[in-house]
C-alpha cells in the first residue's frame, strides 16, 4: 500500500537510513549529503531542465555523480526531428559541483572555457541562463529562460529504498507545467518562448543508487482546453511498494496515479509505443518525433538511454473521476540502462 509523506522531517536516520519511504506533493523531507553513510563514490546529485514548444524545445544537465559528473545541453527541432548535443564529462568531482541540498533554494554555477551554464532560484520563479561557445560546430548557444514556479504549484516526489541495500535511496521531485518566457540565440537563430506555448519540468535528484539499474521515465507539460495539465510516470527504479512517482498534475494541483505500464515497441523506438494503468486512469499512445539515443561504455561506467520525444494523445482521469480527453500533448518517455 502506498504512503503519503505529510510531515517534515529528515530524509535519513543517524545510520544513514530512508526514514520514511513514500510520496508527496512537496519537498518534505530534508536531505542532508553529510548524513550520508555509503560510499562517497555512489552519491548522486541532478538538476535536469527541460523546456519545450511544439517547434523547438532545450534540455539543461548538471549532474554531480561523484566519481564521473555530467553537464549537458540539448536543442530540439521538432519540425525538423533533428536535435544537438554537448556535454562535458568531469571526473572525480565528488560533491565540489555543490549542488543545493533543496530544489527551493540555492543557485548553481558550471564554468569553464568554453561554457558557462547558471540555474538561479528566485522567489516564484526559475532562471536559467546560457552562454555555450562553439556549441553546434562554430555556432554558440547563448540566452535565458525564466521558468515560473508559484507557491500553490504542486509537484511529485517521491521517496525510496533499494531492498539489496539499506544505505542506497532515490530523492526525487519532478515540478512540471512552469510557464517559460526567455529568448536563446544559436549561432543566427533565436528560438523564443513564451508562457502560453512554452513549458518546462525540473528533474531533481539525490541519492545512492545500486549500481545497476533500468528505469522508465515519462513527462509532459501543457494546455489541454485551456488549462494547464501535464504528468510524471516512471517506474523501476527502487522498490517503489510505498511509492510510485505517478502523477497527474491539473491546473496547479497534483492527482495520484497508481500503476502505469510502458509498452515500448520491440525493433524500433520511433514506432508508435502505448501506456496503460492498472486502474484505467491513464491510458496513452504515443507517437514518437525524436530518440535521443546515447550509449556509452567506460570501463566500469556503462550507459545507455533512448529518451524520445513525441506527441501524446488519449485520456486520463483525475481523482474526483473527471475525465480529461488528451491530444498532441508533446512531450517525452525514456528507457535507460546504467551500470555506475
Amino acid at each position: 500500500m502506498e504512503n503519503r509523506i505529510i510531515d517534515s522531517g529528515d530524509l535519513l536516520d543517524s545510520k544513514g537510513i530512508l526514514k520514511h519511504a513514500g510520496w508527496a506533493t512537496s519537498l518534505l523531507l530534508d536531505y542532508d549529503r553529510a548524513a550520508i553513510k555509503a560510499s562517497k563514490f555512489k552519491i548522486k546529485e541532478w538538476d535536469y531542465y527541460c523546456i519545450l514548444t511544439q517547434s523547438h524545445g532545450v534540455a539543461f544537465t548538471i549532474a554531480d555523480n561523484s566519481y564521473m559528473s555530467l553537464i549537458a545541453v540539448t536543442v530540439f527541432d521538432f519540425v525538423n526531428a533533428r536535435e544537438i548535443s554537448n556535454s562535458i564529462m568531469l571526473p572525480f568531482t565528488m560533491g565540489s559541483l555543490n549542488m543545493p541540498s533543496s530544489s527551493e533554494s540555492g543557485n548553481i554555477t558550471f564554468e569553464n572555457k568554453q561554457l558557462s551554464l547558471k540555474y538561479i532560484r528566485n522567489k516564484a520563479s526559475r532562471t536559467i541562463e546560457v552562454d555555450y561557445s562553439n556549441f553546434a560546430g562554430n555556432q554558440s548557444l547563448t540566452g535565458s529562460i525564466v521558468l515560473q514556479q508559484p507557491d500553490a504549484l504542486e509537484s511529485m516526489v517521491i521517496a525510496t529504498p533499494f531492498p539489496k541495500n539499506k544505505l542506497a535511496f532515490y530523492y526525487n521531485q519532478k515540478i512540471n507545467c512552469m510557464p517559460a518566457a526567455g529568448e536563446l540565440r544559436l549561432g543566427e537563430k533565436t528560438l523564443s518562448f513564451s508562457p502560453d506555448s512554452a513549458f518546462g519540468v525540473l528533474d531533481w535528484g539525490r541519492g545512492v543508487w545500486t549500481y545497476t539499474n533500468t528505469w522508465y521515465w515519462g513527462s509532459a507539460s501543457g494546455k489541454v482546453d485551456g488549462k494547464a495539465f501535464g504528468f510524471n510516470i516512471g517506474y523501476g527504479f527502487g522498490d517503489t511498494s510505498k511509492a510510485s512517482e505517478n502523477m497527474l498534475f491539473y491546473e496547479g494541483k497534483a492527482h495520484k496515479l497508481d500503476q502505469v505500464e510502458f509498452h515500448i515497441p520491440e525493433d524500433d523506438f520511433l514506432k508508435p509505443w502505448t501506456f496503460s494503468s492498472n486502474d484505467s486512469r491513464f491510458e496513452m499512445d504515443f507517437m514518437p518525433i525524436i530518440d535521443r539515443h546515447s550509449n556509452a561504455n567506460i570501463v566500469v561506467v556503462k550507459s545507455e538511454q533512448h529518451q524520445v520525444f513525441g506527441l501524446f494523445s488519449g485520456k486520463v482521469k483525475l481523482d474526483k473521476g473527471d475525465e480529461i480527453i488528451v491530444k498532441d500533448l508533446l512531450g517525452f518517455a525514456e528507457k535507460v540502462y546504467n551500470r555506475w
